[in-house]
């Protein structure tokens, strides 16, 4: 059944080889960092024994951020996957619909109300809300059209009107530290982060990688257009409801325990494709393997750079994307 659902890639060992990768990332994330545990240390860990200090940096701290690392890279490489091939569109991503600043404004919202010290899970209920009122509202604007096209301006204005509104928030804010707060989250990190924060995301990532993911052969329709699309038995106007809610819920958990990560959902895809037959079903799987891959990976960099404070990751996934992106751009522009 999978099998039907998802093309072969043009690699066979490419999903093995990206799920050895998934593995290996979440294995030098647990132990790596600025107190280094040697596996033999983190195996004894797991069973349970071992000394208090490594249990402690294993259980309370790295095993909470491997794993929303992995759940947030996923997602997001994920959806800027579905949405390149629903949009027909290269450059889109999940910012493009507008659902990464709107669930950034409502965690933006929570701050500055002084809501996020009600309760841990105040902040990403927040954000997932926000996600999902964008969502209504670019239904509201994109009306029964079915273009694409539509669909992008619609997720323009509401993504412009988000970003006005996280603006507002910094221009208004008379407490600093709120401010500070604020810009902290904005640049998007990982640090500190509890299994709290898990069982938040995994709802959110599991619901919204479900809707993506059925019927991936409706994306490989709509690649022959709209009118070929409905030809074919795709009800697209569905389609539209199913991606766009899979969009909201899933990266609106994301954002929410992770802050603002940009280009994850743009590289990932595009450093992937070349290894598939190029449909857009084919580059969903890797693609969410890939993005795990990588934001876990930029997790463990900013953790072994040296310098004063821990770095954003949102910093480091712009300057790693920006290069990558650029090239394969240039190497892959007439494969469009």
């Amino acid at each position: 059944m999978l099998n039907d659902a998802f093309p072969a890639a043009r690699h066979p060992a490419l999903i093995p080889l990206l799920i050895a990768g998934v593995l290996v990332m979440a294995l030098a994330s647990m132990s790596l960092g600025p107190v280094h545990l040697s596996e033999t240390r983190i195996l004894v860990a797991l069973t349970g024994h071992g000394d208090a200090i490594a249990r402690a940096i294993l259980f309370e701290l790295r095993l909470p951020r491997t794993l929303v690392a992995l759940l947030v890279g996923a997602m997001l490489g994920l959806a800027g996957a579905v949405l390149q091939g629903y949009l027909r569109n290269p450059l889109a991503e999940p910012s493009v619909l507008g659902a990464s600043n709107s669930a950034a404004l409502g965690a933006v919202a929570a701050i500055y109300f002084g809501i996020a010290d009600w309760n841990v899970a105040m902040l990403p209920l927040l954000s997932i809300a926000l996600g999902l009122v964008a969502l209504g509202l670019l239904f509201a604007l994109a009306g029964r059209s079915e273009s694409p096209l539509t669909l992008i301006l619609a997720g323009i204005a509401v993504s412009t009107l988000a970003g006005a509104g996280i603006s507002l928030a910094l221009n208004l804010s008379s407490n600093p530290f709120a401010a500070m707060e604020i810009m902290a989250w904005l640049l998007g990190s990982i640090e500190n982060r509890t299994m709290e924060h898990v069982w938040i995301a995994l709802p959110c990532a599991a619901l919204g990688i479900g809707l993506l993911l059925y019927d991936p052969r409706a994306l490989d329709a709509l690649s022959l257009g709209e009118d070929g699309a409905r030809s074919l038995g795709v009800d697209l106007r569905r389609t539209r409801r199913r991606l766009l809610l899979g969009v909201a819920v899933g990266v609106g958990g994301a954002v929410a325990v992770s802050g603002s990560i940009g280009f994850i959902g743009l590289i990932v895809p595009h450093l992937v494709r070349p290894l598939t037959d190029r449909s857009p079903s084919a580059v969903l799987l890797p693609s969410l393997l890939g993005g795990s891959i990588l934001l876990a990976g930029a997790d463990i960099l900013v953790r072994l750079i040296p310098t004063a404070s821990e770095l954003k990751l949102g910093v480091v996934t712009a300057f790693l994307g920006v290069p990558v992106f650029l090239v394969h751009l240039l190497r892959e522009r007439r494969s469009w």
